[in-house]
């Protein structure tokens, strides 16, 4: 697919790389430069003796330099995929010299490998006394936490919110005993919102609320339906292998990526890709993560196409994925189809209904402007209703980029504000 100089540099992990990368996208600067297939290499030469040798396997894309750099991917990376991006007849097809030769095997004895590993199924015995040792220990700890609930609202939201910090860790940390990180983590979450006062009286109740759902729910677990059964393990804490998702059934189409959203929590980096079914209308989140200065695995270059067979986490309202198998990216240009203000509201209102806990609805509005309300800024459809949003970048710069006319645009919509992630303008994808 023709890369742009833009999706390249989307790709750097700061902007001191991406300004590093730039100096090097100069023919001067490699002493080599090759292609074969999807694969692209170059020789940089350094502060050392020996040029560094770089290597971007396009189908992902995926990168490999013999410099010391932690980044990733590193300048000489970035340099030589912008070289290819703005120059790419100065890159001849020839065949790939013994270290690119190499690599190319590396990574499909790796692929080999995996796939393998996907067919062997664990030891079911072993597997079946493990599961039911975390259940004994996860069915203490759940009915542990409904009646810490109850003493909470017994004594109503003003005692609570004079309550310590320690309070909420203590009970957070047993959760972690009895296997249930997920409902640890939603309870350390609720230690921030106790003490906003009365701003956040009706926060702390709905978070309440979706706990004590989840220890209702869970009481009466065997006769819910296995849709909202796995919707109760994942928000308990549970995971779910790589192997058992795979067994579920695939859904092949022609998956836009719309758009990136990177968080850190603690250490752990984590970032959300969505992609778009262009034939199926339907979201795919991709989840992946990242200890400290680690890269990601994968990259995902937002307005790039992929033919791919798809599998969904279970789930009453299914939006996590996996990739089964997927053919090299296009670029597609054409902004998808989106909905009005009120359809996106319907949209929401019929996922809550299936699974309760969705915490970031992805959703593309079609046909709307950006308006100035006093202070606030709002999304308004051509029927005249407003959405509440967040941006991180400038409005007033989306508005000049935007010229003042209806556009598209992609966001997580969490019931109170949408998060505005990507922009169509005409047929280009901006990244916000």
């Amino acid at each position: 697919m023709p890369w742009t100089s833009e999706q390249v540099l989307a790709l750097a992990p700061d902007a001191s790389s991406a300004k590093n990368g730039r100096g090097l996208a100069t023919l001067s600067k490699w002493a080599t430069l090759g292609s074969h297939e999807t694969f692209v290499w170059g020789e940089c030469q350094g502060s050392g003796k020996n040029p560094y040798r770089t290597q971007i396997d396009l189908s992902e894309p995926a990168f490999r330099c013999s410099c010391p750099s932690r980044k990733f991917p590193c300048k000489h990376g970035l340099g030589l995929f912008l070289i290819l991006a703005e120059q790419s007849n100065q890159i001849a097809e020839s065949e790939p010299p013994d270290w690119v030769t190499d690599w190319i095997e590396s990574r499909s004895q790796k692929a080999e490998k995996q796939a393998q590993k996907k067919e062997q199924d664990a030891d079911p015995i072993a597997q079946a006394k493990r599961a039911a040792a975390r259940q004994e220990k996860v069915s203490a700890g759940i009915q542990e936490l409904r009646l810490w609930l109850e003493d909470r609202i017994r004594q109503g939201l003003i005692a609570v919110q004079q309550e310590s910090y320690q309070v909420w860790d203590s009970i957070a940390a047993r959760m972690v005993d009895a296997q249930a990180p997920g409902l640890a983590r939603r309870l350390r979450e609720l230690a921030g919102i106790v003490h906003l006062g009365s701003s956040g009286h009706q926060r702390l109740l709905e978070q309440l609320g979706q706990l004590y759902l989840i220890t209702e729910g869970y009481q009466r677990i065997e006769s819910l339906p296995s849709e909202v059964q796995a919707d109760l393990r994942t928000q308990i804490g549970w995971t779910m292998s790589q192997e058992e998702v795979f067994k579920e059934p695939s859904h092949t189409d022609l998956w836009l990526v719309v758009g990136q959203r990177s968080e850190v929590e603690e250490r752990l980096k984590v970032r959300r890709t969505w992609l778009f079914g262009i034939q199926s209308n339907r979201f795919a989140l991709l989840l992946d993560f990242a200890h400290g200065n680690q890269p990601f695995a994968d990259h995902w270059m937002s307005g790039t196409c992929l033919e791919a067979e798809m599998v969904f986490y279970p789930s009453a309202y299914p939006l996590r994925a996996l990739i089964k198998t997927r053919q090299e990216a296009a670029r597609l240009t054409k902004a998808p189809p989106g909905v009005s203000v009120s359809e996106a509201i319907g949209k929401y209102g019929n996922a809550i209904a299936q699974c309760p806990w969705i915490e970031q609805m992805p959703i593309i509005l079609e046909s709307v402007n950006l308006v100035r309300n006093s202070d606030r800024w709002l999304l308004q459809d051509s029927a005249g209703h407003n959405l509440p949003y967040q941006l991180e970048t400038d409005n007033w710069a989306l508005l000049a980029l935007s010229g003042g006319h209806p556009m598209t645009v992609f966001g997580e919509w969490d019931g109170k504000r949408f998060r505005l992630i990507s922009s169509w303008i005409g047929d280009e994808l901006y990244g916000l």
